[in-house]
């Protein structure tokens, strides 16, 4: 049985294809540049070319993306944007005309000249990834689930902080179910309100089976839960140090004690120290997050949390986790099955255990190894 699991993030897109035959060691991964950032290295072209250009297709993941088309309209450009891939500008479409991009219906962009370049936008790309793999003679066909992870802000109503609302948002999950699975989902559960998400569903509706998606920070702290080392404590504290965002858990023997989430670019060590240890002692609070520009900070135990322990008080993951380098917190850098990069791939994969029943057994025992491996070679 192979599942295909993809996190997307701002710099990189990373994928690992789970074969219940294999270890998850042997398991094949690749490390690409993100969708985003191939959008932005595409406007990039078209400006060099001094070409006006077309944004087609989803609503997808901004950042690259959004400050391609900035700049590309800085140069003295046109961009045009159907309604769907201008949201990923701005949920707000006159916030998006007051960036200057022309949003044209279906059929006015069809009228266009020629001469504009057509861009699809689109986090995932189950085609090229299948020609990837095939290059290296392996086949995408007959999988049992492909598991998709991708930062949502969800689309907030005018005048509602796209920050506050996420974290409304992640808020009701955790009531809901309270353990990091509850942010991913079979595609038709998918809420209304994840814009997102259901775009990763639309750009994959010729799958012909199961998809799962989630939150990408869950996914990469779920994933760091799978490293041994990191369950020697009964409570935790994790990190994810993401390239746009950071979102950290606190973790116990009842599920999740409280997440924070900050933006990133504004926080430097000193300032991330600060926060996590506010969190640890139960003091950090959702104001003084959302006041720094942060998202902001839920905390359901205001028991303290020790930070003294011997061999670390802190897992962190994510590719800016450098940014905890020396850090008199001792931080651990989780490495499920030895490779950080995927930790979201692996927590994408955990999760789908759990929503897809009918694999759920076979997954778990590929993760905890179990199940029987065989050598690679012994498959062809």
């Amino acid at each position: 049985m192979k599942l295909l699991s993809v996190d997307i993030g701002t710099g990189t897109q990373d994928v690992f294809l789970l074969d219940t035959e294999l270890s998850v060691e042997n398991g094949y991964k690749l490390i690409l540049p993100s969708p985003t950032l191939m959008i932005h290295k595409k406007l990039r072209r078209a400006a060099q070319e001094r070409c006006d250009v077309l944004l087609t297709g989803k609503l997808m993941g901004g950042g690259p993306s959004g400050w391609g088309a900035q700049n590309h309209i800085r140069a003295g450009l046109k961009v045009y944007a159907t309604p769907e891939a201008a949201q990923t500008l701005d949920d707000d479409l006159d916030a998006v005309r007051e960036q200057g991009v022309v949003v044209v219906s279906v059929d006015e962009a069809t009228a266009l000249p020629g001469n504009v370049e057509r861009i699809e936008m689109r986090d995932f790309d189950f085609a090229s990834l299948k020609k990837a793999f095939a290059l290296f003679d392996i086949s995408l066909d007959n999988l049992a689930a492909v598991c998709v992870a991708v930062f949502d802000h969800g689309a907030a109503p005018s005048g509602v902080s796209d920050r506050k609302f996420r974290f409304d948002y992640l808020n009701r999950c955790i009531h809901a179910k309270n353990k990091l699975s509850t942010f991913a989902y079979r595609s038709k559960n998918i809420p209304a309100i994840m814009t997102r998400l259901q775009a990763v569903a639309d750009s994959a509706s010729d799958l012909r089976c199961p998809l799962i998606v989630m939150d990408t920070a869950p996914a990469a702290v779920l994933g760091a839960t799978l490293d041994p080392v990191t369950q020697t404590h009964e409570h935790g504290l994790f990190v994810n140090v993401g390239n746009m965002h950071t979102l950290a858990f606190r973790l116990g023997a009842g599920g999740i004690e409280g997440v924070f989430e900050h933006h990133t670019g504004f926080l430097d060590q000193a300032h991330l120290e600060e926060l996590l240890l506010d969190f640890a002692a139960g003091t950090l609070t959702n104001e003084s997050v959302y006041g720094s520009h942060g998202h902001g900070a839920l905390i359901y135990s205001k028991e303290p949390l020790p930070m003294d322990h011997e061999d670390f008080n802190l897992v962190v993951t994510g590719p800016r986790r450098g940014m905890l380098q020396g850090s008199p917190l001792k931080p651990y850098y989780a490495v499920p099955y030895g490779d950080m990069m995927v930790s979201g791939c692996f927590g994408l994969l955990r999760a789908a255990a759990g929503l897809l029943p009918e694999h759920g057994e076979a997954i778990l025992n590929a993760l905890q190894g179990k199940s029987v491996a065989r050598a690679p070679w012994e498959l062809v």
